[in-house]
């Protein structure tokens, strides 16, 4: 084999190999994920774009009643992009500062970080319902969560 052809089938080789890794870091491990609108379990054939992501739902028919209200399911959709790591955390919920890594607060599976004690200690007093709505409001939600920043590409 001459040295072109050999360059070539490395190029093609290493593409193949570049586009399963970047397939297989796409996947999203649906093992844990609730439904947002029955609590079932996920599947990939209940799908709804919302927030430049998706949400997952149990079946085919539950995509349709939220997309009908999103609003009335957005704590539990919110909660699901961070869970799916389709979101992350950017500051503090309440405060809006830079985040503190040992003031954290799992909230239904999803680790929570806070800027300090006090912002961790009123998420630790809520309830579980009250966590919930206090970090994944939508107000709250989309100041403190965001899609994860896309590396640079070099040329």
């Amino acid at each position: 084999m001459n040295k072109s052809v050999r360059t070539l089938v490395t190029g093609c080789a290493l593409l193949v190999a570049c586009s399963l890794i970047a397939a297989e870091a796409a996947k999203i491990d649906l093992k844990d994920v609730k439904c947002p609108i029955s609590g079932g379990a996920t599947k990939e054939a209940g799908v709804a774009d919302y927030k430049s992501a998706k949400v997952y739902f149990c079946c085919t028919n539950c995509p349709e009643g939220f997309k009908k209200d999103p609003a009335k399911h957005a704590l539990k959709a919110n909660h699901q992009l961070v869970q799916t790591k389709q979101f992350e955390q950017k500051c503090c919920p309440f405060a809006g500062k830079p985040v503190n890594a040992e003031k954290s607060v799992t909230i239904n599976g999803v680790a929570v970080k806070f800027c300090c004690d006090g912002c961790k200690g009123k998420a630790e007093k809520a309830s579980d319902a009250e966590k919930l709505e206090l970090v994944f409001n939508d107000k709250t939600f989309d100041k403190s969560f965001g899609l994860p920043k896309k590396e640079d590409k070099k040329d």
